[in-house]
């Protein structure tokens, strides 16, 4: 099989080894020269994918996987499947700029326009997560313009959403199920034979790409409600003194109870923007946007506990531990960080910011004021980096008071010196 894999993101490149790793032909195409000339030199473009160094030497060095920048060329060549996984850029409300999604089509599109007549149809498989009707209204239509041929006869257009998580992809694309929906039956069976053809996995026909596309919605959606749920149960349990992990911890003991962990913010690329994508098809969906309002409120009120440990904020040194939106990951797609550092501000503080992964200039073109070692009133731990499990009152000079906003600070040290450490829902 001959496999074109357009966008070399951190889905993109894993996805397209893992392919090559199948022993399929691979064209890897992207816009960045950079990343397409660090492809074809076997090297990494990113950090922090397990696997994916060793993988790139292996297929490129066999010649299974190469880069380009030009994607109708590849298009041209009549592969058998091609597959998108461009970034689709939200703005600070997560409505979608459809600009580079449109873009990697119409190069697609003009790719299959230059493809023989007498091949059989390229399936055109899109992994970016979209809006419930997105495959059958947008792309098909647009794949039909560019390329002046007949959808579902001359090509086929499925939907296959990313179900992987970064860091662990390689594993993950043989451990969930793959699901692909089509616009066709015939379009759908194509796209299902051609996955299973490197899928370790389970891959299940959905019967329509816009339940492939609600699927993906569902399932991340359901992951910010359940979130805001325990962010209720936190808030509640620590009005009256209660732990509430034990209280998680003993619900989740019923096998019908899977409530989630609170924590100071929901961020990424995913859980935060996806509910109003799916909002965007349910305007009767209440559940979806009251979730979205308690998770948003989440960073105000963790700087609220800091304030009223201190008796007040104003002009308090309060150092941000950790702008990425998790730990162990150099990503800050709708960080909490953000929205901390904007309610210590407005409650009189003077935020400062440090994270392991960032240095001082990275962080002031975040909009972040790196620390500079100085003393410190208060610190708020944003992100559960490993380093963080080992803090200490020693590594934060002066500090009066810290909230650990992930409960991954060992409390002992801080009990021990006297110095308040307050965690969400926990005593």
């Amino acid at each position: 099989m001959r496999v074109v894999v357009v966008a070399l993101g951190k889905i993109g490149l894993p996805l397209a080894v893992h392919i090559a790793r199948a022993g399929h032909e691979v064209v890897g195409c992207d816009v960045d020269e950079r990343v397409v000339a660090l492809v074809n030199d076997a090297r990494e473009p990113f950090p922090g994918e397990a696997g994916l160094a060793d993988g790139l030497r292996e297929v490129v060095g066999d010649g299974r996987l190469r880069a380009q920048t030009d994607t109708a060329a590849a298009v041209a060549t009549a592969p058998d499947l091609v597959i998108a996984v461009p970034p689709l850029v939200v703005d600070a409300a997560a409505r979608p700029d459809w600009g580079v999604l449109d873009s990697v089509i119409a190069d697609i599109g003009r790719g299959l326009k230059q493809v023989p007549a007498d091949s059989d149809p390229v399936v055109v498989s899109v992994e970016t997560t979209l809006p419930v009707g997105t495959t059958r209204t947008r792309i098909s239509p647009a794949l039909a313009k560019a390329s002046g041929l007949r959808p579902e006869l001359s090509f086929y257009a499925v939907f296959s959403p990313e179900r992987v998580y970064s860091g662990r992809i390689f594993a993950d694309l043989d451990t969930y199920p793959k699901l692909v929906g089509g616009l066709s039956a015939d379009g759908e069976a194509r796209g299902v034979a051609l996955y299973r053809s490197f899928i370790e996995a389970e891959v299940w026909p959905m019967g329509s790409a816009e339940a492939a596309e609600m699927t993906k919605l569902a399932e991340t959606t359901y992951r910010d409600v359940n979130i805001a749920l325990a962010n209720e149960f936190a808030r509640y349990a620590g009005q009256i003194g209660v732990d509430v992990h034990r209280v998680i911890d003993a619900a989740n003991s019923q096998p019908f109870s899977h409530v989630h962990r609170p924590g100071v913010a929901v961020g990424g690329h995913c859980i935060p923007v996806y509910p109003h994508f799916y909002l965007e098809g349910d305007h009767a969906a209440r559940i979806p946007a009251l979730a979205r309002d308690v998770n948003r409120a989440m960073p105000a009120y963790a700087v609220g506990l800091l304030d009223a440990a201190l008796d007040g904020l104003e002009d308090a040194r309060v150092l941000i531990l950790g702008v990425a939106y998790r730990g162990g990951v150099k990503e800050t797609a709708f960080s909490g960080a953000f929205d901390v550092r904007d309610a210590l501000a407005a409650a009189g503080a003077i935020p400062l910011a440090a994270d392991p992964l960032y240095d001082d200039d990275e962080l002031r073109e975040l909009g972040f004021e790196p620390w500079d070692g100085g003393p410190l009133d208060g610190a708020i731990v944003q992100a559960d980096h490993a380093d963080y499990r080992t803090l200490t009152p020693e590594a934060l000079p002066g500090v009066r008071a810290v909230v650990d906003g992930r409960d991954v600070v060992d409390p002992e040290p801080f009990a021990a010196a006297g110095i308040p450490l307050r965690r969400i829902g926990r005593p």
